[in-house]
């Protein structure tokens, strides 16, 4: 069962659905939203069927659209169960350590951790990407943009510290975030390219050290 089970509802804010709030016991909603996420991440939101979802849950329908009243609502908090911890994971570690660099280095090594116990996360935020659909719109303004916002701000510290060199910090922002997410969402291509499962843990344990690497060489100054 995918990780996602670890969600709260308190940090999913107003959208909670009502039926989910009013919830004592709240375990078979998770295993819900843990197959759902699966069958989303595999067949999208156009494919997936409420019928399949609640064959694989366990549950009868009625108890499905008794917590969720529409496939698009159900797939919409499944995108909001990752990305808000996904947020949470961020938050954490810009909170955590007065060393901007040993801050962006955590937030490279949570992502990680992150993709690792949610790998369909990838599959799924790609989906909605190539899809262009509506869900793109709050994605980007609730999570994204803001995350993005603290990531350069992190730079931009890190520049004023003597920390890193002086880049563009908007751009180097976008780079380092490249860095990580192209490497899972380019999994397919990677298997052929390289002739090996990329998502092997080994292989992303490869990729987190290459990117701290790259990080430590091109926007860290060198400590005396």
């Amino acid at each position: 069962m995918p990780a996602s089970h670890g969600w709260e509802l308190a940090s999913l804010g107003r959208r909670v659905p009502r039926s989910l709030r009013q919830a004592r016991d709240l375990s078979t909603a998770r295993r819900i939203v843990a197959t759902a996420e699966g069958i989303f991440a595999e067949q999208g939101l156009a494919g997936a069927r409420m019928d399949e979802i609640a064959r694989v849950a366990k549950v009868n329908k009625a108890l499905l659209y008794y917590y969720f009243r529409s496939k698009e609502e159900l797939h919409r908090f499944v995108l909001e169960t990752l990305l808000s911890q996904l947020r949470a994971r961020v938050a954490e570690t810009v909170a955590g350590e007065p060393s901007a660099s040993k801050r962006l280095s955590a937030i490279v090594d949570n992502f990680f951790d992150f993709v690792l116990a949610h790998p369909n996360y990838p599959r799924l935020i790609q989906r909605e990407i190539m899809s262009r659909g509506p869900n793109m719109g709050w994605i980007v303004s609730e999570y994204y943009r803001p995350l993005h916002g603290r990531l350069v701000r992190l730079i931009e510290e890190g520049i004023s510290a003597g920390e890193f060199r002086r880049v563009d910090a908007r751009n180097a922002a976008v780079t380092v975030v490249a860095t990580m997410v192209h490497y899972f969402a380019a999994a397919p291509v990677l298997r052929q390219v390289l002739g090996h499962d990329p998502l092997r843990p080994s292989e992303v344990a490869k990729r987190r050290e290459a990117v701290q690497d790259f990080l430590k060489h091109g926007l860290f100054r060198p400590r005396a």
